[in-house]
């Protein structure tokens, strides 16, 4: 009789390198080793052989970069969604993604369980059992950071080191990290006190300090259809060539950093420092093309919804009806979000430097200081009166 298979989220980092070899002592079963490859940097020959070294039966490479940046970043992209005001989601937005492969591999490989390295007091546990049960509500999930006895990531060190496996890292640089295209996130060592300030020089992947950008001022020039960013610098790009020039573009100039204290699903509080170079352009300059794009009240409502689809996203709400409602509104504001944005980066800093749309709703005739044909000031008053009516009537039954 076969042994039954596990299919295990794996990285190559610390926890899934871990999680090999510890789900080969109390699980009768193989394990094979999935890798889905969101645009992080990473050298996936070394890891494939390192899961084989450390008990994989075999590891595979899932490349679902273009996948994940035409029906995730976008879909975030354009509704502007956020997480208390800075976070741009760019875990948040891939952790979905992978479960859906991971269930793909599963049925592939007549596996009977899914594993993953989420912690048990982590948002992505949460986002990768609710993409899991989806689409595969019959499959076990195995969390081992809710059931082993392991409680640090020296632990961790010190469990592969007694089995003399090699360790993915140095203890030294022990930050927790996820990259993806989008964004690196940091979490750890000094940060886990909000007293200290980010050491930022050892810490940055994509991104310089702002103090040691350059003093110089860049100016991008991005292109949109449909709310959807198409062109940098008047060149045609495909999603993935476009954020990964926006991440060099923006990180030489010290662009994306979010250092931010946030409200996990779980209840506690944590912090973590997110590298978003690229997105932090494309979110200013999708959301200044939408000023002239959008009439007032599909904004403002836009808003209501770019708040809530933020929660949904960082919730683990991905695969709901809700989100998928959302994203309906969101797609049918975008018909006429189509245009050019001038960006200036100078130190950390995204300004805009003009912009231009075929539906631009700005209409200088009416706008400009000078009086046009189409807008009368006499018509005002009548307006105002009527506006503030309420006002009017209660200042009226106050006066007696």
């Amino acid at each position: 009789m076969s042994k039954k298979k596990i299919v295990l989220a794996y990285s190559g980092g610390l926890d899934t390198t871990v999680i090999i070899p510890w789900l080969k002592e109390n699980y009768d079963s193989d394990i094979i080793a999935v890798c889905v490859d969101v645009g992080q940097e990473a050298d996936w020959e070394t890891i494939k052989q390192r899961a084989l070294d450390t008990g994989a039966v075999s590891c595979y490479v899932a490349d679902v970069k273009k996948e994940y940046v035409e029906d995730y970043v976008w879909t975030a992209l354009k509704a502007n969604a956020l997480y208390e005001e800075k976070y741009l989601l760019g875990t948040s937005t891939a952790r979905p993604l992978i479960a859906k492969t991971l269930v793909q591999y599963a049925r592939q490989e007549g596996a009977s369980a899914i594993a993953h390295g989420a912690t048990g007091k982590g948002n992505d546990q949460v986002r990768f059992d609710l993409g899991i049960m989806a689409f595969a509500p019959d499959l076990e999930i195995i969390a081992p950071w809710r059931i082993w006895n392991i409680k640090s990531r020296e632990e961790e060190i010190e469990y592969l080191e007694k089995r003399g496996l090699p360790v993915p890292m140095k203890r030294v640089d022990s930050y927790s990290r996820d990259d993806n295209l989008w964004h690196i996130s940091h979490e750890g060592l000094e940060l886990e006190d909000p007293a200290n300030e980010p050491l930022l020089d050892s810490m940055l992947k994509m991104t310089v300090p702002p103090e040691k950008a350059p003093n110089k001022p860049e100016y991008v020039e991005i292109g949109f259809e449909e709310g959807v960013p198409v062109s940098v610098n008047g060149e045609k790009m495909d999603g993935v060539s476009l954020i990964q020039a926006l991440n060099k573009i923006g990180g030489a100039n010290g662009v994306g950093l979010a250092d931010l204290v946030e409200n996990r699903v779980v209840g506690m509080k944590s912090r973590g420092v997110y590298e978003t170079p690229g997105g932090t352009i494309l979110y200013y300059a999708h959301q200044e093309l939408e000023h002239i794009c959008l009439d007032r009240q599909t904004y403002a409502f836009k808003q209501q919804v770019a708040l809530k689809m933020g929660e949904v996203i960082y919730g683990g709400l991905w695969f709901t009806p809700l989100r998928t409602a959302l994203s309906a509104f969101v797609d049918s504001t975008q018909k006429t979000v189509t245009g050019t944005v001038k960006v200036k980066l100078h130190k950390g800093n995204v300004s805009s430097a003009g912009l231009t749309s075929p539906y631009s709703l700005y209409n200088a005739s009416i706008a400009s200081f000078t009086t046009g044909e189409l807008y009368n000031h006499a018509d005002a008053k009548g307006f105002i009166r009527l506006y503030g009516l309420p006002i009017l009537v209660r200042a009226l039954m106050e006066q007696k």
